[in-house]
């Protein structure tokens, strides 16, 4: 099953303010802008296997980090820049961007400062995939890089709240987790549902049809954590924060080891399941509800709440493995000279990342 990441990283200048990428989007054919200013996304091709994920992962990033040293820059592999006012943040231009921000309303501005990480794996059994990872929805909170928004501390993981709970609260179709399918039949009719509610959205707001229509398709009008994406084509999951590349790593082989025995042997709802399904070695998965109520847990409490990390362990992961940078942030609120610091000390770490991943090799 091929296995491919996108990260976005903020682009920071040794005083640690958000400065645009420049030059450092030439690096590399695997670097892309992304809709705001100081951010850039380094991905992968499609890869086989993990140690070939790997080898290509860090050449990229050391590619960029290198470049962005010769420049006077540095990347930050933070969730939000801790502190930012919106002219610190600005728009690129990028189609659809600015219709989103008409359709959705004033709350779209908080997607802006949100830097992920995107898992894309071969399309297979596509159900048992989509289930799957919309089960080990909550292991975003495993690469945690953020609790604070303009300097304030919102809730344990700032990024999965931003963009579920702010963003998309009005739209909770485009941008929300969406329950269990039966198939990938009914995947796309709940799309459609969703496309045609945000057009009927959009053309309220006086939005043109014809415009609209040339912007976005089905496939292109939902940001959901777990999705289809019809072009690659993949199976998606844009959930956890930007992070350490090591950590990235080690959350992608869990999770593509979950998604992989998914794809073998299918799943089955916990309650559900029937002698035959033990036989058969299908992935178990909690029921919906719960997987609902651990991924609030995880938004709120993070890994210090003992419904997240044992529900974590259950699925197979090792939360004990994982050093969220959030958990080195203070409670208190940041002034804007500290998060400034704080981007560059990511940023060290993330250097001396690579570094221990150059002397392993």
């Amino acid at each position: 099953m091929k296995t491919s990441l996108e990260v976005e990283y903020w682009v920071v200048d040794d005083g640690g303010d958000l400065v645009p990428p420049e030059t450092l989007l030439d690096v590399s054919d695997q670097v892309d802008p992304e809709f705001v200013e100081p951010m850039l996304e380094i991905k992968t091709t499609p890869c086989s296997s993990t140690a070939e994920l790997r080898e290509e992962f860090l050449g990229e990033i050391e590619r960029v980090v290198d470049a962005a040293r010769d420049r006077d820059k540095r990347l930050v592999p933070l969730a939000t820049p801790l502190y930012a006012s919106p002219a610190d943040v600005p728009y690129r231009e990028k189609r659809g961007t600015d219709l989103q921000r008409r359709i959705v309303g004033p709350t779209f501005d908080d997607a802006r400062i949100c830097a992920g990480t995107h898992m894309h794996f071969e399309q297979s059994n596509v159900a048992a995939q989509l289930n799957a990872l919309t089960a080990i929805d909550p292991a975003f909170v495993l690469l945690n890089s953020s609790s604070h928004y303009r300097g304030e501390r919102i809730v344990e993981c700032a990024r999965p709240y931003l963009y579920r709970r702010s963003c998309y609260e009005a739209c909770p179709e485009q941008g929300q987790l969406w329950p269990y399918v039966d198939g990938v039949a009914d995947w796309e009719r709940r799309l459609e549902d969703a496309y045609d509610g945000f057009r009927e959205r959009a053309l309220d707001r006086g939005v043109e049809p014809a415009r609209f229509d040339d912007e976005f398709d089905p496939y292109d009008a939902v940001w959901t954590p777990v999705r289809l994406r019809k072009a690659m084509p993949t199976v998606e999951w844009r959930s956890p924060d930007a992070a350490l590349p090591s950590e990235v790593l080690r959350l992608a082989e869990t999770v593509r080891s979950i998604v992989a025995h998914a794809d073998a042997r299918g799943t089955v709802v916990d309650g559900a399941e029937s002698a035959t399904d033990a036989a058969d070695g299908k992935l178990t998965l909690p029921d919906f509800g719960t997987v609902e109520s651990v991924t609030d847990a995880a938004v709120h409490d993070g890994l210090e709440s003992p419904s997240v990390s044992g529900y974590l362990r259950e699925l197979g992961f090792s939360p004990g493995a994982y050093e969220p940078f959030a958990d080195r942030l203070p409670d208190s609120r940041l002034a804007k000279r500290r998060a400034k610091r704080l981007r560059l000390e990511a940023a060290r770490r993330l250097e001396a990342d690579l570094e221990r991943a150059r002397v392993r090799a």
